[in-house]
């Protein structure tokens, strides 16, 4: 049974950093890619980070230059340094996992809340 296990969210001022953790288990994590979502409310799931099919790193335009993805093999994990957060960063952020070649994502966390206050 695949498990994504997110931690690490929480309170922060603006300007702050967080990084948050994405334990994956049940699945042969080199034969997956990660990538963290996130969700505002009244807003649909944005793409905020991910590895691409080469390993290379993919960011969107909001957070280039602010957040960095990253894994640890050795743990099955995916992490994202969040840094210089801004109010509108605030959001449930989700860690997902597909496998290798394969355009969705089928496997999914339950979220950890993020909330930047100005």
């Amino acid at each position: 049974q695949v498990q994504l296990v997110e931690s690490g969210g929480g309170l922060v001022q603006t300007g702050g950093s967080l990084r948050l953790s994405c334990a994956a288990s049940g699945l042969t994590f080199s034969s997956y890619r990660m990538a963290w979502f996130r969700q505002a409310p009244g807003k649909e799931r944005e793409l905020v980070a991910r590895f691409s099919n080469f390993g290379g790193t993919i960011y969107a335009d909001s957070v280039k230059g602010r957040f960095t993805i990253s894994r640890e093999t050795a743990k099955n994990t995916v992490y994202i340094q969040m840094n210089d957060l801004k109010p509108e960063d605030t959001a449930v952020y989700f860690c997902a996992a597909r496998r290798i070649g394969l355009p969705n994502y089928d496997y999914w966390g339950q979220g950890t809340q993020v909330t930047v206050s100005s």
